[in-house]
């Protein structure tokens, strides 16, 4: 979610959506049960738009997070997720200098946090999950728009699993890392495709 970029944090984000574990659950549970991320199959992918000339990417991955899931009342479910700022993967390092440079973040030592506050079930494998991002020092609240992709005993794990997909956009002028904007585009887009398991 938890999002962003021209350097943008947005995942921590992405760990929110798993939230939605608890849309189409059909278990009747009395408490919630702990998910936690499959960080090898769970990634936050930004675009931004740079002065009109290309669509550049960049992306957040191996996070781990974690989910408590209230299959019976999912309102009352929750996520929290966070990661290193230095853990951006751009493609090219003069790039990722520039972000973790003065123009920018400029501080190694960052943390993107995401702390779900709400989840609002739209339709039958959709939700919308509202939480706090935590990214430059600074807190906004984010909604992501989300998609159950598949829940069920995974095939080789032999343990409840589920699939998410979520959709969602910043401005990094809300986090103090707007340089260049309007240029490069003050908004951020944000996609988060994230694997949950249940937690022993």
């Amino acid at each position: 979610m938890n999002l962003f970029t021209s350097p943008l944090k947005t995942t921590a984000l992405g760990a929110a959506l798993a939230a939605t574990l608890a849309v189409g659950a059909t278990a009747a549970s009395a408490a919630a049960e702990k998910y936690v991320l499959d960080a090898s199959h769970s990634q936050i992918v930004f675009s931004y738009n740079h002065l009109g000339y290309s669509t550049n990417y960049g992306m957040f991955s191996g996070f781990e997070g974690e989910i408590m899931l209230d299959a019976e009342d999912p309102a009352a479910s929750s996520v929290t997720v966070s990661f290193p700022v230095t853990s951006m993967l751009t493609g090219w390092e003069g790039r990722f200098n520039h972000f973790m440079g003065d123009d920018f973040f400029g501080k190694a030592d960052e943390t993107v946090t995401f702390t779900s506050t709400a989840i609002e079930v739209t339709g039958e494998k959709t939700a919308k999950i509202t939480g706090d991002l935590t990214l430059n020092g600074v807190t906004k609240p984010v909604v992501l728009d989300a998609v159950m992709n598949q829940s069920g005993e995974h095939p080789m794990a032999k343990k409840p699993w589920a699939g998410f997909s979520a959709t969602t956009s910043v401005k990094r002028t809300d986090f103090n890392v707007g340089a260049f904007a309007p240029y490069v585009s003050d908004e951020v887009q944000i996609m988060i495709s994230i694997e949950a398991m249940k937690a022993e």
